[in-house]
């Protein structure tokens, strides 16, 4: 058995773990780089085998930087099973057309305003090609045992993180091997935590937070005095936001507050994404799948306006009266929040906060930074507003949770792989593992080949 690492090894983006056992070759998830330009490229790049020599897909779930490379292996000539929970599987059916389309879009834009170094600038994929991509999706229930092909099982469990997220189970040649997926959090607010596993020969643990812990404080409150304070100075909170698990998040604590009184009641929410409008309705599809009761994933959903079409989006610039807008992207890496920054980052009685991790290198990142102005469609935008990182919201487990996850292994894997982090997040909890546990544990790094024994 051969693991190689083709994507988030020494990244926290572009997930990809090509497993070739029993004569068959297995991706482990299916991601886009994001971020730095110079991870980007790598989009570009391929794969080091033909697609279509390929024989299946197992996701961990449908965020884009697992997912978003699928519609390309598709393209290309990957003509296998793609294996995802049942939630996994419905969320991708949203997320990967909408990707196709926001990349068509923005290529048509820079080839209209002439800013791009390519002439023509190109679209990595399309929404066609994602909607082809769909076809082959295969939903596998929680816990059940899937021969996926001969000799190879898949079981999932719930990891938390947002819904459908799995880790993933895949047993061959009587080897086990374990990819952690996103973990979320013991205590999230709206989906429940992940579960344990007890026994792996070979583990892929995920760090994005392998060297911090999340803050104590409440996040309804700190939400609550940054909306107030904006509208205290009449200014508008714009909200960069991940459209799966985010959005919902962030409208699940402004339903609270208002409905507390915590801030004004009239006060206009605008959730300006298609996308997470659609994804707010698979909450209620799942309903078992998370924290909420009936009336708390109905109030959810009502507490915004949801923004669909093109001209209501470009309205909203022209907001002069306080209000909350939340739009994708969470990174500030494209869509329509990319419009809201140009209109309301300028003027320091705005507001722009971010609620959760920004990779190194997007926009998000920079302005967390401390950026004086951003380069958004060609044009360096000043950022005079006030700028707020909310890493309350985080729906990815933090060093002590990933410590306690860890905690239900009945024995020592024979080895562990660190992914899925930044290089300094990923040392730091090899680090730890290796101080509080003893195991034999390693950074993967890109393009490595391992033998598993």
């Amino acid at each position: 058995m051969q693991l190689t690492f083709l994507g988030a090894a020494g990244t926290v983006t572009g997930s990809k773990y090509l497993l070739e056992c029993a004569g068959k070759r297995i991706l482990l998830d299916c991601g886009l780089f994001q971020g730095y330009k110079q991870l980007r490229l790598r989009n570009w790049s391929g794969l080091p085998f033909a697609p279509a020599e390929l024989d299946a897909v197992v996701l961990s779930h449908a965020h884009l930087d697992h997912s978003g490379y699928l519609p390309a292996l598709v393209r290309d000539g990957f003509r296998g099973s793609i294996y995802a929970s049942e939630a996994s599987c419905a969320l991708a059916g949203i997320l990967l057309p909408d990707s196709g389309f926001l990349q068509e879009e923005e290529a048509e834009y820079a080839n209209r305003r002439g800013f791009s170094k390519h002439s023509p600038a190109l679209p990595l994929y399309t929404q066609a090609d994602a909607e082809k991509a769909l076809e082959y999706f295969v939903p596998l229930r929680f816990h059940q045992r899937s021969e996926i092909l001969p000799g190879i099982e898949v079981l999932l469990r719930p990891a938390g993180h947002i819904l459908g997220a799995a880790s993933v189970q895949i047993v061959a040649d009587g080897v086990t091997v374990v990819g952690s997926g996103d973990l979320g959090r013991q205590q999230d607010p709206i989906m429940k935590p992940p579960e344990f596993v007890q026994q792996a020969d070979y583990l892929l643990l995920e760090s994005t937070y392998g060297n911090r812990q999340h803050p104590q404080e409440d996040p309804e409150a700190v939400l609550a005095e940054v909306i107030n304070r904006t509208v205290a100075r009449h200014g508008i909170t714009v909200i960069p936001a991940f459209a799966v698990e985010r959005a919902q998040a962030l409208m699940y604590f402004l339903y609270r507050l208002k409905r507390a009184g915590r801030i004004p009641a009239r006060l206009p929410v605008y959730l300006n994404s298609p996308m997470a409008s659609d994804v707010t309705d698979v909450y209620q599809q799942f309903r078992d799948s998370h924290r909420l009761s009936d009336a708390e994933c109905e109030g959810m959903c009502q507490v915004a306006h949801m923004v669909r079409s093109v001209e209501e989006s470009k309205r909203l610039n022209e907001l002069r009266e306080p209000a909350v807008i939340i739009a994708a992207s969470g990174m500030a890496t494209g869509g329509r929040v990319l419009h809201h920054l140009k209109a309301f980052a300028p003027n320091p009685r705005n507001t722009l906060l971010f609620s959760g991790f920004q990779a190194g290198g997007t926009r998000g990142a920079l302005i967390v930074g401390g950026a004086k102005s951003v380069r958004i469609h060609g044009q360096d935008v000043p950022v005079n507003a006030e700028v707020v990182a909310l890493e309350h919201l985080s729906a990815h487990a933090d060093s002590d949770e990933i410590m306690q996850w860890l905690s239900g292994f009945s024995q020592a894997p024979r080895q562990t792989f660190i992914v899925h982090g930044e290089p300094e997040a990923a040392d730091a909890l090899r680090r730890r593992i290796s101080l509080e546990k003893r195991w034999q544990v390693t950074v993967a790094e890109q393009g490595q080949r391992v033998k598993l024994d």
